[in-house]
């Protein structure tokens, strides 16, 4: 992928500063190609308000929104000790296979919190061509890829447990996998679990869709 990241002046400047600042060369974009093993994606805020019945909103979002991320376009402000970036990313290769990682742990000097958001997302059809740079887009033929596992983190972050969907390519069936119980889950199940962790699978031409989804 491409990463593109600025530096940012400090926020608490005088706006002539700033201005002054991002003249200079340091502030300037600056463009480096690396390799990855996973995607991260990051999830939006969950809110803190109640509905009416008095229990917490588990906020949902669509697969898409967190993936746009690496559209080239998304700019995130990360932050270090010191300094501040504003960065944004775009993907110029996409492997036979491909690992999401989704962000639901944050840690801090005290204790881990967990983001109970849950993602909306196909089992299979999603295609990844419009997070490729327009000029390596054409290089590539297949673009589209199918789920075949899910890691799902269940309760608090210190006390949780794990789940695995498994797609069995033979049948086209999927199977939950919890210590040494295997059962038959429906694909539609799989999409309202806390996924963690996902592992997809391109597509090629002469495949067949067997998943039934």
């Amino acid at each position: 992928m491409r990463i593109f990241t600025k530096k940012l002046p400090h926020p608490d400047l005088p706006a002539e500063e700033k201005a002054q600042l991002l003249q200079n060369s340091e502030y300037q974009e600056c463009m480096v190609e690396s390799t990855f093993l996973y995607l991260t994606l990051d999830l939006p805020t969950a809110p803190l308000y109640k509905d009416e019945k008095e229990q917490l909103i588990i906020p949902q979002v669509p697969l898409f929104s967190i993936l746009a991320k690496f559209n080239g376009s998304t700019e995130k402000e990360y932050k270090t000790y010191k300094e501040n970036f504003l960065k944004r990313f775009q993907l110029t290769r996409l492997p036979p296979y491909l690992i999401f990682c989704i962000k639901r742990f944050t840690k801090n000097n005290f204790f881990v919190e967990k983001n109970p958001t849950i993602v909306n997302f196909p089992i299979t059809n999603v295609d990844l061509r419009e997070y490729l740079s327009e000029e390596v887009q054409a290089a590539h033929s297949h673009t589209t890829y199918d789920l075949i596992a899910n890691i799902v983190h269940d309760g608090k972050p210190s006390e949780g447990s794990y789940r695995i969907h498994v797609l069995h390519h033979g049948t086209g069936k999927w199977y939950e996998l919890q210590d040494l119980q295997v059962t038959d889950i429906l694909p539609q199940m799989i999409t309202l679990s806390e996924a963690y962790i996902q592992i997809w699978k391109r597509r090629e031409e002469d495949e067949t869709n067997q998943q039934g989804a």
